[in-house]
């Protein structure tokens, strides 16, 4: 595999949780497909517009968001990132703290890697 290649996505991938720091609703939509879906811990599926209304509206907020030990698989103009994750912040008043695993599928598309699937399951703590 190309390492220039894997090296970008990871890169994408760290810049899209400082977004999320950010709390930015237009950086972290650049960093996804307008069809991007997202399927939480607890099974719950959300889209790019209802997730970005909740950043917007200050209902979901981040203090914490890093990846770890990101793993990287290129299919031609397909990419899946495997990482060990945290996240944390505000969710409709309620604090969270949430250690995942986070598979996200990325597409090429005009030029930039764009998230088209972010699917979470949570790490149980012991």
């Amino acid at each position: 595999m190309d390492a220039r290649v894997q090296e970008e996505l990871i890169g994408v991938a760290h810049d899209w949780d400082r977004a999320m720091l950010a709390n930015n609703p237009e950086e972290i939509g650049s960093y996804m497909a307008d069809d991007w879906t997202m399927i939480g811990p607890d099974g719950s599926v959300s889209d790019k517009a209802t997730f970005l209304e909740l950043v917007r509206s200050g209902a979901l907020t981040h203090d914490v968001m890093e990846s770890h030990d990101a793993k990287v698989r290129v299919y031609g103009d397909t990419a899946v990132v495997l990482a060990r994750g945290l996240s944390g912040g505000q969710f409709q008043g309620e604090s969270f703290h949430l250690v995942e695993r986070a598979s996200c599928v990325f597409v090429r598309q005009q030029g930039r890697w764009r998230c088209v699937l972010t699917h979470l399951s949570q790490i149980a703590q012991t």
